[in-house]
């Protein structure tokens, strides 16, 4: 990790640089993928999964039997777990549920919002490195609130046609309509285009790697709805000399785990815990199975000594973190300052993980900076607000001249007609 002492702000904009994710540069590769899959429905997905995925298939859908076997290949132990996942995020999430209240904004108009599901969600779990049967968690539980009528998955297979058992598991769990063996931009291709197997969808969530990331912008453009920008995985610990460097270390692992383009940061007040944190991370990273992944990682990563919290803080606004950990000793005071942050640790005994699995927040956010004007994943991004309105004879007595008049000047006569036909109508 670079050590860096008291930067200067002229220098912030260069230091808080992510690693670099051209997308951009693989449009035309991952177009070519778009374009063959929706002139050629399941064919070309399933040559593309034994080109990119090494596996033959088929058939691209999840029967009834795999998810049966599937559950019996999960232990009771996790199963355990997932359920306690599961339970929390479904009590956080349906907190979120939006109440319509009617509002009589003059005598005689009436209007409301009524919150409705989208109707099809497409959600992609990326196989790669590790099975993230906690995204399948994330994503489908608030859909099924939400009130989403289908809810698609797709992940990758192995190269034996299989999905990890806890994926599957854990899809039937949270009420996954139809699940699909189907990665990459092949998979993205499917969901937002249809194919004789897997269905076309309104909206499409979920990570992946670069590919996956350009394709659902691509199909973004015009033809279907995705959850956010995202990049790379990134944490930022805020912390004082109150820190504890071990934890404080823990933390930045185990972002740093998750592939050789994460990015962790450490923003401290203390220049001991900086050393001390250098230290633990080298004895920790030593332990860790997915070193190698991780080393990578700590090379794009920082630890930025600072002069004090105010600086601090405005450092870590400038940077917007995907997960911000604040462990300082007054941090429900420091907490009151972040503005931009995806989701926020408070104290030493909130790790970034408890977030990733069990304490009910979603743990699909934005990263790359986007924290500023984006929000991660909620109820409200499986639902869509209607807006209704209902005008009387009073109302529209009232508000009837007005509308006339602006659209006089807008020169909509049409718009100004519409309303001059009724008011004539309701004084005869």
């Amino acid at each position: 990790m670079k050590v860096i002492k008291y930067p200067t702000k002229d220098q912030w904009t260069e230091l808080l640089k992510r690693p670099a994710l051209n997308t951009e540069s693989l449009f035309d590769t991952v177009r070519s993928i778009i374009d063959k899959v929706r002139a050629e429905g399941d064919k070309a997905v399933l040559e593309y999964e034994a080109t990119f995925d090494k596996v033959t298939l088929s058939s691209l859908i999840v029967t009834p039997e795999e998810i049966r076997v599937a559950e019996t290949l999960v232990s009771d132990k996790l199963k355990a777990a997932i359920s306690l996942a599961k339970q929390n995020i479904e009590t956080f999430h349906s907190a979120q549920r939006f109440v319509g209240k009617k509002v009589e904004t003059m005598n005689g108009v009436t209007c409301w919002q009524k919150a409705v599901g989208i109707e099809k969600v497409g959600l992609y779990i990326p196989g790669g490195t590790a099975p993230l049967f906690s995204t399948v968690l994330m994503l489908a539980v608030p859909a099924k609130i939400a009130g989403c009528k289908e809810i698609v998955l797709c992940t990758p297979p192995d190269k034996e046609g299989n999905i990890h058992p806890a994926i599957l598991f854990a899809a039937q769990l949270a009420g996954v309509s139809k699940i699909f063996k189907a990665g990459g931009v092949q998979a993205i291709a499917a969901m937002a285009y249809g194919t004789e197997s897997v269905p076309k969808v309104y909206k499409i969530f979920g990570p992946g790697n670069q590919y996956v990331t350009a394709a659902k912008q691509l199909v973004s453009l015009r033809d279907v709805a995705i959850d956010m920008p995202a990049g790379p995985s990134e944490v930022e610990v805020l912390a004082d000399a109150s820190a504890n460097p071990a934890f404080v270390a823990a933390d930045l692992l185990s972002q740093a785990e998750h592939g050789v383009d994460s990015q962790a940061m450490l923003i401290t007040t203390s220049e001991k815990l900086q050393t001390e944190v250098m230290a633990e991370v080298e004895r920790q990273l030593a332990e860790l199975p997915r070193r190698e992944i991780a080393s990578r990682s700590l090379e794009n990563s920082k630890l930025i000594l600072v002069r004090n919290i105010d600086e601090a803080l405005e450092l870590t606004n400038a940077y917007a973190p995907e997960h911000l950990i604040v462990e300082t000793e007054n941090y429900m005071e420091v907490a009151e300052r972040v503005t931009n942050a995806g989701s926020v640790f408070l104290g030493a005994l909130t790790p970034e993980s408890a977030g990733d699995y069990a304490s009910g927040t979603n743990h699909t956010l934005p990263t790359n900076g986007y924290a500023k004007a984006y929000s991660g994943v909620s109820l409200d991004s499986f639902i869509r607000k209607i807006t209704f309105q209902e005008i009387l004879s009073e109302g529209i007595k009232t508000i009837g001249p007005a509308i006339e008049e602006m659209a006089a000047n807008e020169h909509l006569d049409a718009h100004k007609n519409a309303v001059t036909i009724r008011l004539k109508a309701i004084n005869k």
